[in-house]
């Protein structure tokens, strides 16, 4: 693993308030040709922070990549044998055929989690099986990139194509994100939507799906497969109160276990969410500590920084925006759920959620931006109305 320290003190003390100085002295000095630009007024800040500067840790976790002539058990095999949680999938053409854009070599991507729980949902296949789309970015591109591409497409993960060999050679993740935009912790615009309590937020997923206790694996594996967010609650049926998660992270351990994969219509889920072994201890070459350059353990199949099943992630409606944000990052989970002072499950919040906060308005005509750039617009002397960008200059 490459070191990084240093590029990480440059990235938190450097890269991003130059970032912000810099847009101050563009608008907050009324320059009026810049002013003039509304692509830069939205662009301005996020557009000067590079990826490869500022995620260090791209390269960190190996790519490996399946063939469009790959049955789904082989592509399954191959994906748990080499631990990787998915991989791009390469159109196989003519070798004569020369490729002159990296669109030409790759048609999505495929995770081990989607793969194993569309082969078990058997009389649904035809209509459900779907690989995600593949939206590259290039190491040179920003993360204004990055957050729009996660905040307009339902992406896990960003591929990072090296331009010279048109071939992917990393990965920047949602939870990669989170940790960079932690580092604009203190900054005048992300505290001012950071800060806000959850309750005053209005995400994606308002509802969340969840089994009890006594219902049986394959029913968690079911509702896993039809709520696509990733995670499905355990309740205790007796009490309502939250016990745990299964996530599309766990799916592996159903090849861990022969015995738990026969058994899968019989064995509780509450059974299922205690099973892992207790063998946790982090790898070596990867500090806790270490921010975004945990994306190689996040895209190992088997990821020891992932909460236990039956530890969930919690945050209440009462707590800020930022502090939900620290929770997963700290965690190193993909969501956390909301709930009471009883652990009454009230809802769920993605990474994705979190990143739609900040996420850019379209550069199309319908432009609905999130907080985070409806305040950077304020201070530039511009706001949307009626899906319009309009400034005061």
């Amino acid at each position: 693993m490459q070191d990084t320290r240093t590029d990480l003190k440059l990235l938190e003390g450097g890269v991003l308030k130059e970032a912000e100085e810099t847009i101050k002295a563009d608008h907050v000095g009324n320059n009026p040709e810049t002013d003039s630009d509304s692509a830069t007024a939205l662009q301005l800040f996020l557009d000067r922070i590079p990826i490869n500067n500022s995620i260090p840790g791209i390269k960190n976790s190996p790519v490996v990549e399946l063939k469009t002539g790959d049955t789904v058990k082989d592509a399954i095999e191959f994906l748990y044998t080499k631990n990787a949680f998915g991989a791009p999938i390469v159109d196989v053409l003519d070798p004569e055929i020369p490729l002159t854009r990296f669109p030409d070599r790759y048609i999505g991507f495929l995770d081990f989690a989607t793969l194993v729980l569309w082969s078990l949902q058997v009389g649904e296949l035809a209509k459900s099986f779907l690989w995600n789309p593949f939206f590259p970015v290039r190491l040179e591109d920003t993360l204004f990139h990055v957050l729009l591409l996660i905040s307009k497409h339902r992406i896990q993960v960003v591929p990072v194509v090296e331009q010279s060999n048109l071939k992917v050679t990393g990965f920047v993740t949602q939870n990669a994100v989170i940790q960079l935009l932690l580092q604009s912790d203190g900054l005048t615009w992300f505290d001012s939507i950071a800060e806000k309590p959850l309750s005053e937020f209005r995400f994606e997923n308002e509802s969340v799906s969840f089994v009890y206790g006594d219902e049986s694996i394959a029913d968690a594996l079911h509702v896993l497969f039809k709520s696509q967010t990733g995670a499905v609650a355990v309740i205790n049926r007796q009490t309502r109160m939250l016990i745990g998660s299964v996530r599309n992270g766990d799916v592996y351990l159903l090849m861990e276990n022969d015995k738990i994969f026969r058994d899968r219509k019989v064995v509780t889920v509450e059974e299922f969410i205690r099973i892992e072994t207790s063998d946790r201890d982090p790898d070596p070459t990867i500090e806790r500590d270490m921010g975004a350059l945990l994306s190689a353990g996040v895209l190992q199949l088997r990821n020891k920084y992932r909460p236990r099943m039956d530890s969930p992630v919690t945050n209440k409606k009462t707590d800020t925006l930022k502090e939900a944000m620290k929770n997963v990052a700290r965690t190193k989970s993909d969501f956390c759920f909301q709930v009471d002072d009883s652990q009454h499950l009230l809802g769920i919040l993605t990474l994705r959620d979190i990143i739609l906060q900040f996420s850019p308005p379209s550069m199309n005509s319908n432009i609905d931006g999130g907080g985070f750039f409806e305040t950077a617009l304020e201070l530039t002397g511009c706001q949307i109305k009626g899906g319009t960008l309009v400034c005061d200059h």
